[in-house]
């Protein structure tokens, strides 16, 4: 196994340009491609994650070219040309399940499968709530998981769509996405309480991008007009504000000030809110238009207990920032950890441990209790999970050496991780 070894860091201040948002990306290449139009994207994330999505766009007839770090898609102006595909997602959530109720409406022959994790992914409540309208899906493996087999069907959208909401908000996002290509009035019924609600948000962004407005009442009914997407003509994906957690942490551990740009005030991203947890923590934050900047105040970061419900992936950053609090620390809600690249709060209280915290783990939360000193010589297992990865690098602000395993798995959504973070260290 490949491994890279961080040494022992005293200090962080620098400025990190940040990619294209993971989340924004594989929603815009989505829509791009059912829309009416041309679509210059500008800022798209180039990773495994979207690469697995362009691949599949491509199988499935849909033209893209790169020309000078942009991207142009021709729409299939409504459901995808190809009538018949056999797609691998990798471990791409963000791709396979949009895609999987786009093709349910496609009226074509699919399989979608992805790495062994995504096998072990539920899928569940997005395929229920696909067949309550008619859609043909069988489960070719595990009931419950990938990898799916879609038919064509007879869609009825009479009554509601309902979905559940307690597991994943990608399959409200799913299902909001492709149910314009069906050109008649619909609603989607949530049922439950909805997780991750900022990035739904997002997704309610970039479909007003694309022509289509989705209005909701609280966040249990949503509806869907009758209408096409059409091209915005050209649209810039902003930095990732997931991503932007790891150098701020850096920034609120280290010294700082550390910047990130690419993202700022008017982010449609809910990871921004991560600023909320280090200003809890007692550091310092200012926030531009197009960056944010964080800087370590005087004395010990202060414990936290939040529910970081609505921000699942920036909580990573803060379960391993926890280590260097003056107490314990408690991050709640985050159920869909347990259902992510891994089971994220198992490998997380296991690799804090090596570090010598004490932590204990429930069905929803975790508590951190720092160690007085770090555990030198730590080797970090990643669970090829790009934000174990990411997370732990924090940890050799500790004043200790920390390996980490397989470092490449960052190539999911930020290949150039390790060369950055490198870059404002030292």
């Amino acid at each position: 196994m490949d491994f890279l070894e961080l040494k022992p860091i005293r200090r962080a201040a620098g400025t990190v340009r940040l990619p294209g948002s993971k989340s924004i990306s594989n929603r815009v290449l989505l829509l791009a491609s059912l829309a009416s139009g041309e679509t210059e994207v500008r800022g798209l994330l180039d990773a495994d994650d979207t690469r697995v999505m362009l691949d599949s766009l491509s199988r499935l007839g849909i033209s893209w070219q790169r020309r000078d770090g942009r991207f142009v898609i021709t729409g299939a102006c409504g459901p995808f040309a190809a009538k018949k595909a056999d797609l691998f997602l990798g471990n791409a959530g963000t791709a396979l399940r949009p895609l999987v109720a786009a093709l349910a409406l496609s009226s074509g022959e699919y399989r979608l499968s992805g790495v062994p994790r995504m096998h072990e992914r539920p899928i569940a409540d997005l395929v229920d709530a696909l067949r309550g309208i008619g859609a043909r899906i069988d489960y070719a493996g595990a009931e419950g998981y990938p990898p799916l087999v879609v038919h064509p069907a007879q869609i009825h959208l009479e009554k509601s769509v309902k979905v559940r909401g307690e597991v994943s908000s990608q399959f409200l996002t799913a299902l909001l996405m492709a149910l314009p290509l069906c050109g008649k009035r619909s609603s989607v019924e949530v049922q439950g309480e909805l997780i991750s609600k900022p990035y739904v948000e997002i997704t309610l962004n970039v479909m007003r991008r694309f022509g289509v407005e989705v209005p909701r009442h609280d966040w249990t009914m949503f509806e869907v007009p009758e209408g096409r997407y059409v091209s915005p003509g050209r649209i810039f994906v902003e930095g990732d504000a997931s991503s932007a957690s790891y150098f701020l942490a850096a920034g609120a551990i280290g010294g700082g000030p550390v910047r990130v740009e690419g993202v700022g005030r008017d982010s449609i991203q809910g990871d921004v809110r991560f600023t909320e947890v280090l200003e809890r923590m007692g550091a310092r934050v200012a926030l531009g238009e197009d960056w944010i900047e964080c800087s370590s105040a005087n004395g010990t970061l202060r414990p936290i207990d939040m529910d970081l419900n609505h921000i699942p992936d920036a909580a990573m950053a803060a379960a391993v920032l926890a280590l260097f609090a003056g107490g314990p620390s408690t991050i709640r809600n985050i159920a869909s950890w347990r259902v992510k690249e891994t089971d994220r709060i198992a490998a997380m209280a296991r690799e804090l441990r090596k570090l010598g915290a004490q932590v204990e783990e429930g069905a929803d939360w975790i508590r951190i209790d720092p160690p007085k000193t770090f555990t030198p010589g730590v080797s970090i297992d990643t669970y090829d999970d790009h934000r174990m990865a990411m997370s732990f690098s924090l940890a050799a602000l500790g004043g200790v050496a920390v390996t980490i395993n397989d470092p490449k798995c960052v190539a999911k959504t930020y290949p150039d991780y390790f060369a950055a973070f490198a870059s404002i260290v030292r």
